[in-house]
């Protein structure tokens, strides 16, 4: 188990962005009920999710998880994350803006309190102290346990946590930055820096690439996917490096490459548990089998190297 605040987490993020989209209520549900069987416990999503679907409108992914949270009745088990801005209907930081969008996610999760509520992105229209202040005071209102950030720049960060200090406000924990073997801008961007200034436990998105990651997409091609096209950006020189990495280090161990990928996310620092979503019951099984796979310290280098 790992801590993020006052939470205790599995290493492992399940991303709900696919719940509503190209997982439909019933698939999605059987997927979360495998994933807590499997001993999970971390769920993520967005009011966003998934607004850009034909005929959604958005917090389709936490009505999805709300529904099979009152059906099961497992609350009291798993940690839910959900974010703030961008809903069609609760755009922007504003703290007016946060209230009601927090009032609405509640609703839709069908649940009393969010345990991580992040800024999903920055709005440069409100001033940070009233970006601060607006999630500060749901924590005070018994609304959410814990507040994080999510694609703001380091300096924005910086700024956030001066003001946090300056008024005392409850402090983020977490941040949920764009990060894999094939994006790394993270260690090199400031991010990295910043979460380590303000000890900020990292929960990288895209974690596997868009599922170029899980190996399933190759020069052949063939694969019949809505992220096809994001993955195979990746199919030059260095991805095809990596790929190779990976199916050496799977091999030794006997895993599935993406359970790799995850495991190599897991050993850099600061990062707390990589998202990762499943769309089938068939996907979990490499996500989950990330959580206790240790990589030796010469395997990291390698996949390491392979990316660079």
């Amino acid at each position: 188990m790992t801590r993020i605040g006052d939470l205790e987490i599995v290493p492992l993020n399940l991303g709900g962005n696919v719940f509503g989209w190209t997982a439909d209520e019933p698939t999605s549900h059987a997927v979360l009920d495998a994933f807590v069987e499997a001993g999970g416990n971390f769920i993520d999503t967005a009011d966003v999710y998934s607004a850009w679907v034909p005929g959604n409108t958005g917090g389709d992914s936490e009505l999805v998880i709300g529904s099979w949270l009152e059906a099961r009745g497992r609350r009291d088990d798993v940690v839910i994350a959900t974010k703030v801005c961008k809903h069609p209907e609760f755009p922007g930081l504003s703290p007016a803006n946060v209230a009601k969008a927090a009032d609405a996610s509640l609703q839709r999760l069908r649940t009393d309190v969010i345990d991580l509520y992040y800024a999903h992105f920055d709005d440069e229209t409100v001033p940070m102290v009233e970006i601060v202040s607006g999630l500060s005071a749901l924590v005070d209102a018994g609304k959410v346990r814990n507040i994080a950030i999510s694609n703001f720049s380091p300096a924005r960060i910086d700024e956030w946590f001066a003001v946090t200090e300056a008024e005392g406000f409850h402090r983020a924990v977490a941040l949920q930055p764009q990060y894999s073997l094939v994006e790394r801008g993270f260690e090199t961007n400031g991010l990295q820096a910043a979460a380590q200034r303000h000890d900020l436990a990292v929960l990288p998105y895209y974690s596997l690439a868009s599922g170029f990651l899980t190996g399933k997409y190759r020069a052949d091609g063939g694969v019949d996917s809505v992220r096809a096209g994001s993955a195979s950006a990746y199919l030059d020189e260095r991805g095809l490096a990596v790929l190779d990495a990976l199916d050496a280090v799977a091999a030794a161990h006997d895993v599935e490459v993406a359970s790799v990928a995850l495991a190599w996310l897991r050993a850099q620092d600061t990062v707390a548990a990589p998202i990762a979503s499943a769309r089938t019951v068939e996907q979990l099984g490499a996500l989950m089998a990330s959580v206790d796979l240790e990589l030796t310290a010469a395997e990291v280098q390698l996949l390491t190297d392979a990316s660079a």
